[in-house]
């Protein structure tokens, strides 16, 4: 043994001997060899330079992902899932909408800043006050709203530091205290699986997946529509205050656990959400009508509302978004989409008779309210992505895309008609024009007059309900009067807007946004960030001090994304969930398919 300076033997070196003579293996040299040798590796470091070269560059240089307005990072790829949407490109010379992008970016970041400085941890900002509230679970539900708008808009740092949030969440009730099911899972689950799918990191799918098990026991039901409410910690569950399961409620939760199943391997997350779907696919209803509320024992309906809006809104739009979101493979999905919209389109689009506005109202044992809801704006944008992504009959097609463009049309009156430039929360429509009575109700559907536009040889090319309008300030001339004044920084109508733009390109969705956004700033901006308004027409504003996180999530990043030339979220990539959280379309694995039954 060698000494060594701290008194401890220092072991020799190991050599390795010959065991035959004893003698040290030769070390190999490239001294002497013959030039063909140095050739030939020659040539294979240059291949291997050729083949990795690339990668190696992508590895130390900065990643264009990371760059204001460049759009989202492709997400790591499980087994099975189709590729990520193209790398976007920057825009070398910025454009009007490029700039416009730039504001709305601005006030997401106005918005955010306010709520981190004054709200967090709390779950929303009170923006007249600079207070904070906690009114969706006190786990800081504007934080897992807003990341993947904060990605999508390049604010990295941001995005980051909101990360630490996410990691400390326990989503952990206190006794006696509820999260309701909806909205957590639209909201935090749908936020937190958004983003890992934009950004890749693995924090989000833990957490995910942590509280994706946290609400499984509201599951636990004899019918399997899920509970209102369930505690996280001790899983009770509480039904809300119906005493019913809103259709909504039921069928608003397929697109978040059945990506979180693909993603987990977790079959139990697929097999809770489908049983729900099976009693829809099984269920058989005079002319394909589901009702609003559904008894939580039986899975039977409990009352004949007829509704797009408030209780059902979610509910048509995941019929088609499960169909969209894995791979076009359940086609019974689309199956019950297809009837639900023809079954409101025969049922529920109205128009008024000088205007010709085109709406959609509800019904109760058959009886129209007219009244028109803004969260039943949603609707000309989902007629709108299943127009164009679904394979229909040419006159079908033609039907969808007529519904979609007049009821986005008689959405922007809503607003454009207002002193302020936004929308009431509900407009009752004036059908005195028609008559009154059961004669006057059939010819004001839409369906009537469309027959009748048909029958006369479609004069003027142009459908009833579709076309150029003149916006009126003075409420006699409106044809509707508002029923609830107040705009609540609703996304419905720009979802619309946004995906009319995209799937027509046609100029005047993103002008109109562009207006709606200008009525924003004019009107709901606050020193904190911004309110929503109790009087939409009104000359002067009052202001409620409440900033929805759906603001944050939906709002804005609508605004941003009409804004913007790169397509940064292509629609037959990505679908989006109620929430405005974007998930990649992804295909079954074949142990999938076989698992759940899925058509091959």
């Amino acid at each position: 043994m060698l000494p060594s300076h701290s008194g401890r033997p220092l072991a020799r070196p190991r050599i390795y001997v010959d065991p035959e003579s004893g003698a040290p293996p030769k070390v190999s040299s490239f001294v002497g060899r013959p030039l063909l040798r140095w050739l030939t590796w020659a040539v294979v470091c240059l291949v291997l330079l050729w083949m990795f070269g690339p990668f190696i560059v992508d590895l130390v240089r900065p990643s264009p992902y990371y760059a204001p307005h460049a759009g989202p990072r492709p997400p790591p790829r499980p087994p099975g899932l189709r590729p990520p949407p193209p790398k976007p490109q920057p825009e070398p010379h910025p454009t009007m909408w490029s700039a416009r992008a730039d504001k709305v970016r601005d006030a997401f970041v106005h918005a955010y800043e306010g709520y981190r400085t004054h709200a967090l941890p709390y779950d929303e900002l009170s923006p007249v006050s600079g207070k904070k509230i906690n009114n969706f679970n006190g786990w800081g539900v504007t934080v897992f709203d807003s990341l993947d708008t904060m990605w999508i808009m390049g604010l990295t740092d941001t995005f980051n530091d909101a990360l630490e949030v996410v990691a400390r969440s326990t989503f952990a009730n206190k006794p006696g205290d509820f999260s309701p099911f909806f909205e957590t899972v639209i909201r935090y689950l749908g936020g937190l699986l958004s983003a890992y799918a934009l950004s890749g990191e693995p924090v989000l799918l833990a957490r995910a997946d942590d509280l994706g098990a946290m609400l499984l026991p509201a599951f636990n039901t004899t019918s399997g529509f899920p509970m209102y409410a369930v505690n996280t910690v001790t899983g009770q569950t509480r039904a809300g205050w119906s005493g019913s399961v809103l259709w909504a409620e039921a069928l608003s939760n397929q697109v978040e656990y059945k990506y979180l199943a693909h993603l987990t391997g977790r079959t139990e997350y697929y097999e809770v959400t489908e049983r729900v779907m099976r009693q829809m696919y099984d269920i058989k209803l005079p002319g394909d009508i589901f009702p609003t509320m559904w008894n939580m024992e039986t899975g039977l309906p409990t009352n004949d509302q007829f509704s797009v809006g408030a209780f059902a809104d979610s509910a048509h739009e995941y019929l088609l978004k499960q169909w969209l979101l894995t791979g076009q493979s359940e086609p019974q999905t689309r199956d019950l989409y297809l009837r639900s919209m023809n079954a409101i389109i025969n049922n529920l689009l109205y128009l008024t008779p000088t205007r010709h506005l085109l709406y959609v109202t509800d019904t109760h044992k058959g009886i129209p309210s007219h009244t028109l809801e803004h969260l039943s704006c949603f609707l000309p944008g989902l007629l709108a992505l299943g127009a164009h992504t679904l394979h229909l009959p040419e006159k079908e097609r033609e039907l969808h895309v007529w519904a979609a463009e007049g009821l986005a049309r008689t959405c922007w009156a809503t607003y454009a008609d207002m002193a302020t430039g936004l929308g009431g929360d509900e407009v009752s429509m004036d059908m005195a024009g028609w008559g009154s009575g059961a004669d006057a109700e059939a010819k004001g559907k839409w369906v009537t007059q469309l027959a009748e536009w048909e029958r006369r040889g479609r004069p003027g090319g142009v459908p009833p309900g579709v076309g150029e309008l003149v916006p009126v300030r003075e409420s006699a001339g409106r044809e509707y009067s508002l029923r609830k004044t107040t705009y609540l920084l609703r996304p419905e109508t720009i979802e619309s807007f946004y995906i009319l733009w995209r799937t027509t390109g046609e100029v005047k969705w993103r002008e109109r946004g562009w207006s709606v956004f200008e009525a924003i700033e004019k009107h709901a901006r606050t020193i904190y960030g911004y309110a929503s308004i109790t009087n939409v027409d009104s000359a002067s504003v009052t202001l409620l001090d409440e900033m929805p996180s759906y603001f944050l999530a939906e709002t804005l990043k609508y605004l941003y994304l009409l804004f913007t030339d790169n397509d940064v979220i292509p629609l037959k990539d990505w679908v989006f969930n109620t929430e405005a959280h974007p998930l990649p379309v992804f295909d079954w694995r074949k142990w999938e398919k076989e698992k759940y039954g899925i058509p091959i």
